[in-house]
């Protein structure tokens, strides 16, 4: 299940580390964090089993979107190139809660 239809509080700090309080098998609310840094990585996008994304990257945000459906993590990510480039990533494609904790699959 995505992650964050069993969150609260969901927020991204020194922009790589996603944090929230998650349920976990008893209803109870857990805060968690995953080092988004250890599974995105940057090639003029945000690509997963990379590494490092936040190191060329600005403005980094997170937001949930399309009726509450869908957590995206967005920012500006360098390219080699003199203009960084927009980049979006749904991070429910890799990101869940098992049992009040993030884990990345």
């Amino acid at each position: 299940m995505s992650f964050h239809l069993t969150a609260e509080d969901i927020v991204i700090e020194d922009n790589h580390i996603l944090k929230a309080q998650l349920r976990n098998e008893d209803d109870e609310l857990v805060e968690s964090t995953i080092d988004l840094n250890e599974h995105l990585g940057n090639n003029g996008a945000f690509e997963w089993d990379g590494e490092n994304f936040s190191e060329s990257a600005e403005n980094v945000e997170f937001s949930i979107e399309g009726d509450g459906e869908v957590p995206v993590l967005r920012a500006l990510l360098g390219t080699g190139d003199d203009e960084p480039a927009e980049a979006d990533i749904n991070l429910s494609e890799h990101i869940v809660n098992e049992n009040g904790q993030f884990v990345y699959q």
